[in-house]
């Protein structure tokens, strides 16, 4: 009888050990709003240090060839979550306050596509793809929600907005706005706060935890000033770094690092018309708003111990919209049944021998309808477009914007983007061949998506979720 005993004891024990050996891993996405390329001391900022992203590069794998689907808030988001390039669903650009519309309730988020595995699911932070109702998050898929609906500058202290332009800040406790223009100043530590104590209350079952930091967008606060000796600028993104800490502190108090992907990343590039209160891009070209790379290409660290190999860097190129296919590759999960734009890129996020970009096929960057740039391998064609700019322009400081130059063109360039990041010489003259099959696929998913800038409507554009008239 002590024998059976022992030998049931020794079954459910093995029993156990398996079943968590097979647990899908956790998921956790920091998603910072207009971090610079070149914010982090891991990326090579030496004003301020970012010890624990510097950690979390070490432990897991750093890339330098990661790419947002569209350079602006509402459209970025949309695209990570959905998998889609933001103009087959219908978003485009910033939504603010007086927006009618959202994200449709036919388009399947990362959340539902992880709550489909049973996973726990919560976004604590910015949300912005619509701020009625039906397009809060606790109808997209999470469990949850604290945060505000849209950008933090749109609110009644906007430096340049005229007087009643926009309404008090909502701070929304799941669909419940539960303060107006609440304290900033807590927003970085608190929303972090609340994702630690979700993973604590779920931490004996899968969960996705989503935390959608508001800043370094403008305008910006912290908790503490000093903390970085390098202004507030340098405050905010310390004080972010803090937070990525504290964070992995509570996977490794719970036992759950081996068992939980996190990946860290930014919208966008910087608002390089905020001078001191805007990041870097490290010299890419342009920021935030543009296509070039400064707008686009963005940090991006991710780590799993034992699953991501510690301390690579990766130069292999691939984007926002493949990481929905990629986490349902993880976690064994159905892909929606209408057409997504992303690839499942876990051979590029396990930095294996080999790798390559997720797709074949190009990638595209759209500024809000505008078709404007198409790459496949290391060439990136930007087709002819208007762009703002701040070179020769005054800076920004203080929290008070420098003016845009809106009368910058280009006629249309070709650029070497893993030899020449900075997109400096344009090689078109040398490349016709290339030019040429990059326009022709450009025409064929202008085909698909529509270009406002030459009146093309895509047949394959579904519409967003629209208020009733």
């Amino acid at each position: 009888m002590i024998v059976l005993r022992a030998l049931v004891v020794w079954l459910l024990a093995a029993t156990a050990v398996h079943a968590a050996d097979e647990r899908s891993p956790n998921i956790v996405i920091v998603f910072c709003d207009d971090l610079g390329y070149g914010d982090l001391s891991c990326q090579g900022e030496q004003r301020w240090r970012t010890p624990h992203l510097d950690r979390m590069a070490a432990e897991g794998v750093r890339f330098t060839d990661f790419n947002v689907a569209q350079p602006v808030c509402s459209a970025s988001r949309a695209s990570l979550l959905t998998g889609c390039y933001a103009n087959r669903i219908g978003i485009h650009g910033a939504l603010g306050p007086h927006a009618k519309h959202g994200l449709h309730g036919d388009e399947v988020t990362l959340a539902e596509l992880c709550r489909s595995r049973g996973y726990a699911t919560a976004i604590h932070g910015k949300w912005h793809l619509g701020h009625h109702e039906p397009f809060l998050p606790l109808n997209h898929g999470f469990d949850e929600f604290s945060g505000i609906p849209y950008s933090n500058d749109m609110w009644p202290s906007h430096p340049e907005a005229r007087k009643g332009t926009y309404p008090p800040l909502p701070l929304f406790e799941g669909h419940d706005v539960v303060a107006e223009n609440p304290d900033q100043r807590t927003f970085t530590t608190g929303f972090t706060d609340r994702i630690c104590d979700f993973i604590r209350a779920n931490a004996d079952e899968p969960f996705f935890a989503y935390l959608a930091h508001p800043m370094p967008h403008v305008p910006l606060f912290v908790a503490e000033e000093g903390r970085s000796g390098a202004g507030l600028y340098g405050d905010v993104i310390t004080e972010i770094d803090a937070g990525v800490g504290k964070i992995l502190a509570t996977l490794d108090e719970l036992s759950l690092t081996e068992n939980t992907l996190v990946i860290f990343t930014s919208d966008n590039g910087p608002w390089l018309s905020y001078g001191d209160h805007a990041g870097t891009t490290d010299g890419l070209r342009e920021g935030k708003g543009t296509t070039f790379e400064g707008g686009v290409r963005v940090p991006c660290i991710a780590r799993w111990p034992g699953t991501i190999p510690a301390g690579r860097v990766s130069g292999v190129h691939w984007m926002t919209i493949d990481v929905l296919p990629t986490v349902a590759a993880l976690l064994g999960a159905e892909l929606p049944d209408h057409p997504i734009d992303g690839r499942d890129a876990r051979a590029v996020l396990f930095d294996e021998t080999g790798a390559m970009p997720p797709r074949e096929e190009s990638f595209f960057w759209y500024h809000q309808a505008e078709l404007e740039a198409v790459r496949v391998g290391r060439w990136k064609l930007h087709l002819p477009h208007r762009y703002r700019t701040m070179i020769d322009q005054p800076q920004g400081a203080g929290g008070t914007p420098g003016k845009y130059r809106w009368d910058a063109r280009i006629e249309g360039g070709l650029f070497d983007v893993e030899a020449d990041p900075f997109e400096r010489n344009d090689v078109a003259a040398e490349h016709p061949d290339v030019v040429a099959e990059l326009e022709a696929r450009a025409a064929a998913m202008r085909a698909k998506l529509g270009d406002k800038l030459n009146g093309v409507v895509g047949t394959d554009v579904r519409e967003p979720g629209r208020l009733p008239d």
